[in-house]
């Protein structure tokens, strides 16, 4: 059910060297976001462009850190635009507080500051709010019952029903939004390999 991981460290490679040819968009920082449906393999495609990203400075912001909850996604998606990403774009540090989902309650704060590539990944992540600063905008998918059984497997069987929660609140926000129509890049969630 997990994508082919050397796929997927494969387009890795390409993404970072394409975002690399393209001037920043974002200050002086390239914005990488990755998003999809919950459950999609965003986070996994997150961690190998980390990977190929190196040396470079790169930092990857998770949106669940930025969720107020299992209804908090469109909070999260105006904290990434106004107090991450706007500072960002006028030079100065972004910052957020970092959401618990043990707790249920927002704890620490993070500043994020200039690097050569930010990747913002997680649902919401291709906020049209700041396409303008968005040097690439990938979406990655899969089937609806691989997606469910990825985050069961991640969050646990008694999310069940929090997740089907979650899955609409997405699926309203992407028909609004338009971010699949916009990605640059297409993945397939079950191979890790572009469409």
């Amino acid at each position: 059910m997990r994508p082919d991981l050397g796929a997927v460290e494969d387009l890795a490679a390409r993404l970072v060297s394409r975002v690399n040819a393209l001037p920043p968009t974002l200050g002086t920082c390239r914005l990488l976001c990755i998003d999809g449906p919950s459950g999609a393999g965003k986070t996994t495609l997150a961690a190998a462009v980390r990977r190929a990203a190196r040396p470079r400075r790169v930092e990857v912001l998770h949106m669940d850190a930025v969720y107020d909850g299992w209804d908090g996604l469109e909070a999260g998606m105006r904290t990434v635009a106004e107090d991450v990403l706007a500072p960002l774009g006028r030079g100065q540090s972004g910052r957020y507080r970092r959401y618990d989902w043990n707790s249920g309650r927002f704890t620490d704060e993070h500043l994020v500051e200039a690097r050569d590539l930010l990747v913002v990944e997680g649902v919401g992540a291709g906020n049209p709010a700041y396409a303008a600063a968005t040097t690439l905008l990938v979406w990655v998918d899969a089937p609806s019952e691989v997606r469910l059984a990825r985050a069961l497997d991640r969050d646990g069987q008694h999310t069940h029903d929090l997740l089907l929660g979650w899955h609409a609140l997405e699926q309203e926000m992407f028909a609004r939004t338009g971010i699949r129509e916009r990605a640059d890049v297409v993945v397939d969630g079950l191979t890790g390999r572009a469409c």
